[in-house]
């Protein structure tokens, strides 16, 4: 049986008993779109070194600061939050978030949305994922939503990873908000939390547009450059002072603004500008890859 029949037999068998066979099929192909994309190795490399991204942060914070001198990056440069860590090794999940944000996530993401269809298109198992009963339009939400659990997943690993490393190297205690009050550390896991989440979030709009890349070409690595290469087009975009004017518009452009949940109270605007724009991105992009990959002629 060759890889993609597999991968159908997976499918179909997944689904729940006494489900109907088109629910069934649903449940068993986003089962096995799961199982398939976290047992890559690619995948796990992905994780592991967004994982070690805290690690080398906190490790560089301490070494810096062990001889008791203040905390904090010299002449105020560095990530946002870096400050607080040697204080409260919470804030090492918030800075972890703000380093890999601009790039190391949406790389990660970007890699896994482009391979999402042009890797399958590639490697020949496509058709078969096409012969069982779900459709296009379901196989390409199914290839969306395993994308979207990825962003999740990865978020995730960074926040724990730093959270695990703060701990270690850091005392931890009551959080002091950019406000400059005190909240407790419960409250400040759960903010933790709601950052991480809503950094999750942040990335479905570049993952809509990485999987429309993906359905433009039957190369996975063509996609995975591409996709790469709009994000760094576009960050390097939101840095151009004279082009404030678009810059609103940019996928990236509110992306920090979670920073704005450490404040007391919460400030919502950024963080609601943000997920409307990633929500206008993920409707567009979205769309554009069901238009093409419905036309799509699959003859790999």
């Amino acid at each position: 049986m060759s890889r993609g029949d597999a991968r159908v037999a997976e499918a179909v068998g997944g689904g729940a008993a006494g489900a109907g066979p088109s629910r069934l099929w649903s449940l068993g192909l986003l089962r096995s779109e799961l199982v398939t994309t976290f047992r890559r190795w690619r995948t796990l490399a992905l994780l592991a070194v967004l994982a070690g991204v805290p690690v080398l942060v906190g490790i560089a914070v301490r070494i810096e600061t062990s001889d008791g001198s203040a905390a904090g990056p010299r002449g105020g440069e560095g990530p946002a939050f870096i400050a607080q860590v040697t204080n409260n090794g919470l804030f090492l999940v918030f800075t972890a978030l703000a380093v890999t944000l601009p790039f190391f996530l949406p790389m990660a993401i970007g890699l896994v949305a482009g391979d999402a269809v042009a890797g399958e298109a590639a490697s020949g198992t496509l058709r078969y994922l096409l012969v069982a009963p779900a459709g296009r339009t379901r196989l390409l939400l199914t290839k969306y939503a395993t994308t979207i659990a990825f962003c999740l997943v990865a978020t995730l690993v960074v926040a724990t990873s730093a959270l695990a490393v703060g701990a270690l190297l850091f005392p931890l205690g009551e959080v002091t908000t950019i406000s400059g009050t005190r909240i407790g550390f419960g409250e400040g896991l759960l903010r933790a939390l709601l950052i991480a989440l809503v950094v999750a979030a942040s990335l479905v709009g570049f993952a809509a547009l990485g999987l429309f890349v993906s359905t433009l070409t039957n190369s996975g690595i063509a996609a995975m450059a591409t996709t790469v290469g709009l994000l760094i087009t576009v960050q390097i975009l939101d840095q151009i002072p004279q082009l404030h004017a678009i810059q609103p518009y940019l996928f990236s452009h509110y992306w920090l603004s979670f920073a704005d949940l450490l404040r007391d109270p919460v400030y919502w605007d950024g963080v609601v500008r943000n997920l409307g724009l990633q929500a206008v991105y993920a409707a567009v992009f979205g769309a554009a890859a069901w238009a093409r990959f419905t036309a799509k002629d699959i003859t790999a």
